[in-house]
């Protein structure tokens, strides 16, 4: 499958698209100022103990407190409470890790308050982002996840992921990683890592291990609440989980950005290195590559197919409603039970990628077409199954009802990806109120006169709508041509589609733009 990610990288965030077959499937913003990543890992402080839920809230410096649950524990907790506190006693250079002395794991069953108390300073790791009015979701099972393998802190134990079908590739994983990992470190070995050498096993594995001392490092005379190691920022945790023979080219518009994905992939894919590509073009990256047509197409609440099927996704508080409808897809020569059954393969192809897109979590209900045979029901079950494979978030997928609902409960670490496709009045911007259009001109002509003789500005670029770009360079006395011999200067015009009607931009010859 080809696959490319298409990276738009600005001031104040960067989006990433991941395509597959030169669609649209995946889409992440990252803040740049977003300071509760998943995988974050955090000196916080108990506030406080809740009994009745088996639970306790962590001061981590969020606005809201972190939630903990006894099950997010993990069964080492006490081990890690025991180093950590000799850490932060300052003894930590004279412990020997993999001589540390582990402690009995905790029961299933437990009580949090056996275990936590009140001003504890406890290491946590973000389990999900803060959602809504939430806190972060938090777990004292520390993990940390490479290339190849997942590391975890005070365990022995060596896992294979269950996608790894064949017994003797498994006994050759976990035979190589018990002869390279140090004591006290438990393993997950990940589906990529099947065939691997073990130089490139152990190469991920020291990485690893250089985080976990860079932990500790920070901890001696580290305070509660505060951060301790950031997870890799969402463009590499995407390249290292999804880096593969079939993923491309990675597009970027950003020179700092595009060497540090080189370097990354650099570090466990040298021969991956040259599908970086610098882009260069005049237009926005996303329109380059028709990633802005596809999000305009893709969201909001009425989702239309190019047969002619339509889906309706509903969201309230506690879960979202899809509703497929046929429209006018109708095929005269098939039954109504083969009609409905090619809508609902259609439409659960289209859901699966939905729920990509969209990272939609929690619980979702899909009303497909009522479908009267049992083994048409089962064919669309398994469908749906097959394409909810490619996601790589956690899911379970119930078979159709007899009312003819699909239940889908899938994993939410982070806020579902809400993007607004209605634009705002292109004449009035919201207001209600518009200035006569044939003044748009005149305040365009205005700005250049001062950026040209007040500020001596070079190199003007501006950026406008199709329409109005196509009025301004209008025959061979054009208001460009009218402006050049009026200034002595040219000034370059950019046609920019995604811009409202009367929507312009300046720049200047570095590429900046000119706030006015």
């Amino acid at each position: 499958m080809d696959k490319e990610l298409i990276i738009d990288s600005r001031s104040s965030e960067v989006e990433i698209a991941l395509l597959e077959e030169g669609q649209l499937v995946e889409i992440h913003q990252e803040k740049n100022n977003n300071s509760f990543g998943v995988g974050d890992i955090y000196l916080g402080r108990v506030r406080k103990i809740m009994p009745g839920l088996n639970a306790a809230f962590v001061d981590v410096g969020y606005e809201r407190d972190a939630f903990l649950h006894y099950l997010d524990l993990g069964a080492q907790v006490r081990s890690l409470d025991k180093y950590t506190r000799q850490v932060l006693g300052g003894k930590k250079d004279s412990i020997d890790f993999p001589n540390f002395e582990l402690e009995n794991d905790i029961e299933k069953t437990g009580k949090i308050s056996e275990v936590l108390k009140p001003n504890q300073q406890i290491l946590v790791q973000v389990a999900k982002e803060p959602i809504s009015s939430k806190g972060p979701r938090i777990s004292t099972e520390i993990s940390f996840a490479g290339r190849y393998i997942v590391l975890m802190p005070f365990s022995n134990k060596i896992s294979v992921s269950q996608k790894i079908k064949s017994s003797d590739e498994r006994k050759r994983l976990k035979r190589l990683i018990s002869s390279i990992k140090p004591q006290n470190f438990g393993v997950i070995i990940r589906t990529v890592a099947e065939g691997k050498k073990v130089a490139e096993l152990h190469a991920d594995l020291s990485h690893l291990l250089e985080r976990w001392d860079e932990i500790f490092s920070k901890l001696v005379k580290g305070k509660a609440p505060m951060k301790v190691v950031s997870e890799l920022d969402r463009t590499s945790t995407i390249l290292r989980d999804l880096l593969s023979e079939s993923f491309n080219h990675v597009h970027v518009n950003d020179v700092v950005l595009a060497e540090e994905i080189k370097s990354f992939i650099g570090s466990f894919a040298p021969d991956k290195v040259n599908i970086v590509k610098l882009y260069k073009g005049t237009k926005p990256i996303f329109e380059q590559f028709n990633v802005d047509k596809q999000i305009k197409n893709s969201f909001g609440k009425i989702v239309t197919i190019k047969s002619g099927i339509y889906l309706i996704i509903e969201h309230t508080e506690a879960l979202h409603v899809v509703d497929v409808n046929s429209g006018h897809r109708v095929n005269k020569e098939k039954s109504q039970e083969e009609n409905a059954l090619s809508v609902n393969l259609e439409s659960a192809t289209e859901i699966a990628r939905q729920l990509r897109l969209r990272d939609m979590g929690g619980i979702i209900v899909i009303d497909f077409i009522d479908m009267a045979q049992a083994h048409n029901r089962r064919k669309l079950y398994q469908h749906l199954k097959d394409e909810m494979a490619k996601d790589r978030a956690k899911h379970t997928i119930l078979p159709p009802s007899k009312f003819g609902l699909v239940q889908i409960t899938r994993q939410r670490v982070r806020p579902e990806m809400n993007i607004s496709i209605l634009e705002q009045c292109p004449v009035c911007a919201g207001s209600g109120e518009i200035k006569p259009s044939s003044l748009l001109v005149d305040e365009i002509y205005n700005k250049v006169s001062y950026l040209v003789r007040e500020q001596n500005e070079k190199g003007i670029r501006i950026s406008v709508h199709p329409y109005v770009y196509a009025f301004l360079k209008k025959g061979l006395k054009s208001m460009q041509m009218k402006w050049y011999l009026e200034f002595k200067r040219w000034i370059k015009l950019d046609e920019n589609a995604s811009h409202h009607f009367l929507e312009y931009h300046f720049f200047n010859s570095s590429g900046e733009e000119i706030k006015l």
